[in-house]
């Protein structure tokens, strides 16, 4: 291939092409990219600019250098981690979640307001009041790290004397308050993959250029009023998330 004719720094086309590369299989996982000597032949550039492609590409988390081999095209394993997301009952009592993971720390309870990314979830107004309770995860077999918080309306809370006293109560808990109230719950929940800000990287123990997978669940009560948000975060390299899906009954459905 002769050299390269797109716009930006050298460094970033050569890149650029070599991602191209991986993405339609010339090189496919596991495979070792060719040598400097033929990168620079190949794309017609300097020394320095192969060398910054492949530290670009390497905090991209596309390839791994080995000393002594040169580098390797990574490839795809599946996540080590799979987070069932199903809520699941029997009679009053919710299956808990997260008994699998610990808790190297106690819980941080705190008061906060509605945002504009939260409040709408929760029909409220942005600064309304809320109990925030915040828990750093560790699941022991992975060693995989995630972040659970939950927002809690203060009238909801009021409603609900348990919150009010104990808002850090397991979620499971919280679901059952939540019934014995006089709720019949539904959940709904998105979820997307973002890059982390810099306390999540530090939190979760991110490598560079690894996304995090982000879920925002609302409990809903009577009428499908929104009740209380959750938040789940956790590395896209290490955690997948599985959901159990039941059809509803017939005279629910919509066309």
């Amino acid at each position: 291939m002769a050299g390269i004719e797109r716009p930006g720094p050298l460094y970033q086309q050569v890149a650029a092409a070599i991602r191209q590369g991986i993405a339609n299989g010339e090189f496919p996982p596991g495979t070792p990219l060719p040598s400097e000597a033929q990168l620079i032949e190949r794309y017609e550039v300097s020394r320095p600019t192969v060398r910054n492609a492949i530290a670009a590409l390497r905090s991209e988390g596309l390839i791994e250098v080995r000393h002594g081999k040169g580098s390797f095209v990574k490839g795809t394993p599946t996540p080590p981690l799979t987070i069932d997301r199903s809520i699941t009952r029997s009679g009053k009592t919710f299956a808990p979640e997260h008994t699998s993971w610990e808790q190297p720390h106690e819980p941080t309870v705190y008061r906060t307001e509605t945002t504009a990314t939260t409040g709408p979830l929760l029909e409220l107004a942005e600064g309304e009041a809320l109990f925030g309770v915040d828990r750093v995860l560790i699941h022991p077999a992975t060693g995989t790290r995630a972040l659970h918080r939950v927002l809690i309306p203060f009238t909801t809370a009021e409603n609900t004397p348990a919150l009010t006293d104990a808002p850090d109560t397991a979620m499971e808990e919280i679901y059952a308050a939540l019934t014995a109230a006089g709720h019949k719950l539904t959940w709904s929940e998105t979820v997307r993959a973002r890059m982390p800000q810099a306390d999540e990287r530090s939190a979760l123990e991110l490598p560079d250029a690894t996304p995090v997978i982000h879920t925002l669940r609302v409990t809903h009560g009577t009428d499908q009023q929104p009740l209380i948000l959750e938040e789940l975060r956790a590395s896209g390299s290490q955690a997948q998330l599985t959901y159990r899906i039941t059809a509803d009954s017939p005279r629910t459905l919509r066309n």
